[in-house]
């Protein structure tokens, strides 16, 4: 499922790497566009308990490929696990995440880490995502 993993290193002042990782599930597999977006977006709390929902950016681009894109920051539920259960939470986080939509599949790209280290680092994630193509 997952195919790859890219550690992006920490901004200045950020506890920690941010991640980005790569799914590929097949043709036909790892659900819907939406059903992700909703997923990703429910990774995300908001500090005052207001809906996640209503903060997070989603936008479709037409790039190589049909993108959806969708950008959220709060605390982040990081899970691990086979139940893939809560594990931690991560006050002061960005997700910004990708969905290509190619002619073998969906390709899911999720950007997650501290505030400061995804935001300096979203401009060229977007730019590689958008690059994509069908070939």
């Amino acid at each position: 499922m997952r195919a790859a993993t890219y550690t992006v290193p920490k901004a200045a002042g950020d506890p920690e790497d941010g991640e980005v990782a790569v799914f590929y599930f097949g043709p036909n597999d790892g659900g819907g566009v939406q059903a992700n977006i909703d997923r990703w977006i429910g990774q995300v709390k908001q500090p005052d308990g207001s809906a996640s929902a209503k903060l997070a950016k989603i936008e479709k681009v037409q790039a190589g490929v049909p993108l959806t894109t969708v950008d959220v920051s709060g605390t982040f539920l990081a899970t691990s696990g086979p139940m893939m259960q809560v594990s931690a939470e991560k006050p002061g986080f960005r997700v910004v995440g990708a969905i290509a939509e190619g002619p073998q599949g969906a390709v899911f790209f999720k950007f997650t880490g501290p505030e400061k280290t995804v935001t300096e680092n979203a401009p060229a994630f977007l730019e590689m995502v958008k690059a994509i193509t069908k070939e």
